[in-house]
C-alpha cells in the first residue's frame, strides 16, 4: 500500500486524530529534556505521547501520527523535546535511532492493542506497552547511539539503564488512560480477535 492509498482510506475524523497525536506528542516536548550520563541522549516526556498513539488510536493512525511529526521536525520545525529541529537529530546526533524506534514502537503497540480489545485488560495491556514503548524503541535507538558516539554496543545498553524508571512510570500511565479512553469511546481501534461463531445445534435423533 502506498502513502497516497494510506491516507486515501482516512476519514476526516482520522486525520484530525492524527493531527491532535502529533500535535499533543510536540507539545510534550515543550517542557524541554534532561540529559543525564555519557551519551547525552535526552530524557523526554514525547515517548509518553508515542505510547499514547499506539494504544489509543492503533498501530496505522499512530504510526502517521508520529510520522507526520517526525517529518516536520527533520524539516526543521522544533518540534523535538527542547525546541530541536533539523535532519542531524536523525542522522548523527546520539539520540538519532531513539525517533525511528518510536515509528516501530508505535505499530507494536497498536497491533498488540487491537488483540486485547474489547477489554484491554491491565496486565496484558501493561506487556504490550512494554515491548512497543520500551523494548522496540531501545532495540535501534541504543545501537545507533553506540555507532555515533563509537561505544561498544554493551556500554551503550548500559547506559541506556537510566530511561527505564520514568519510561515504566509512562507505561502505567498509558495503560491507565487507554483503559478509560477505550471504555468512553469504544471502536477507535478495530479488535483483531472476533467473537466465537456458536453453530446450531444438532438433533442426535434425526
Amino acid at each position: 500500500m502506498t502513502a497516497r492509498s494510506a491516507f486515501a482510506r482516512l476519514s476526516v475524523r482520522d486525520l484530525a486524530q492524527i493531527a491532535i497525536f502529533a500535535a499533543l506528542i510536540a507539545a510534550l516536548g515543550f517542557p524541554g529534556a534532561l540529559s543525564l550520563g555519557a551519551s547525552t541522549v535526552p530524557i523526554t516526556f514525547q515517548t509518553l505521547g508515542v505510547m499514547l498513539a499506539g494504544a489509543i488510536l492503533g498501530a496505522r493512525k499512530g504510526f502517521l501520527a508520529v510520522l507526520l511529526l517526525l517529518v516536520l521536525a527533520a524539516a526543521g520545525l522544533p518540534l523535538l523535546s527542547g525546541g530541536r529541529g533539523g535532519l542531524v537529530w536523525f542522522t548523527t546526533s546520539p539520540s538519532a535511532g531513539y525517533p525511528y524506534g518510536w515509528l516501530l514502537g508505535v505499530v507494536v503497540i497498536g497491533a498488540l492493542t487491537a488483540w486485547l480489545l474489547p477489554r484491554y485488560p491491565f496486565w496484558p495491556a501493561l506487556g504490550a506497552t512494554v515491548l512497543g514503548g520500551i523494548v522496540a524503541v531501545y532495540l535501534i535507538g541504543v545501537p545507533v547511539t553506540a555507532i555515533n558516539l563509537g561505544l561498544p554496543l554493551w556500554a551503550a545498553a548500559v547506559d541506556s539503564a537510566k530511561f527505564l524508571p520514568g519510561d515504566l512510570v509512562k507505561v502505567v500511565v498509558t495503560v491507565l488512560v487507554a483503559k478509560q479512553v477505550h471504555r468512553a469511546y469504544p471502536g477507535l481501534i478495530t479488535p483483531r480477535r472476533t467473537a466465537p461463531v456458536s453453530l446450531p445445534a444438532v438433533d442426535a435423533r434425526a
